[in-house]
């Protein structure tokens, strides 16, 4: 996370908000970056004043709405023939969105509502939603009013209370250092060990 968020400061003004949207878009089309850590980085954005949080906020939520209509999109497309696509059904295992579809003839709305406050079981909501030919309409309205609870929520509690993600990050960072240098002093001994047996063998 802390790579990603280095990446972006590294642009300016509308740049930082079409990465953003860029990525989140990516997610959708299956990029294996959880789409909560973009909104954590928007957020932190925010806080370090990069970015605008009420323009980042929309950013967002376009970003997130998008990328779950393509989702939606590709089950409503390739639903019935998921299996003869090896990379969706490593994506969306079968039985997974079998189960969903299940819940899905009983409670479309509750269940479209309920997953973007679910993140394992989001893409195959969205993706069974598709294959089952819910109303696209239907669909739309159920995830937008959670997405507009819970994408706004995720970047403005990190943005209002930055200081603390900060910390995190900071705290990671330290710990990602210290693993990798304990890493090189193990493999330094492991040398070191290795040469003086060696050594000690080629004594007479």
């Amino acid at each position: 996370m802390e790579e990603l968020l280095t990446f972006i400061q590294h642009y300016h003004g509308i740049a930082v908000y079409l990465w953003i949207l860029g990525i989140l878009l990516a997610c959708g089309l299956g990029l294996p970056i959880p789409e909560d850590i973009i909104l954590f980085v928007s957020g932190m954005l925010a806080f370090y004043g990069v970015v605008n949080v009420w323009w980042v906020i929309l950013v967002c939520l376009a970003g997130v709405l998008i990328g779950d209509s393509m989702i939606f999109g590709l089950g409503f497309k390739y639903g019935g023939e998921m299996a003869k696509h090896p990379y969706l059904s490593k994506l969306l295992p079968p039985d997974r969105v079998e189960t969903i579809q299940q819940k899905l003839h009983k409670n479309a709305d509750k269940v479209i509502f309920t997953a973007r406050f679910t993140p394992i079981l989001r893409a195959p909501t969205y993706f069974a939603a598709g294959a089952l030919h819910v109303p696209f309409r239907e669909f739309l309205l159920y995830d937008s009013l959670a997405a507009m609870i819970s994408v706004p929520t995720i970047v403005y509690l990190v943005y209002h209370f930055g200081e603390f993600g900060d910390r995190i990050i900071t705290a990671i960072t330290d710990f990602e250092h210290g693993v990798v240098f304990v890493i090189f002093s193990l493999i330094a001994i492991m040398a070191l060990e290795w040469y003086l047996g060696h050594r000690k063998q080629d004594k007479p």
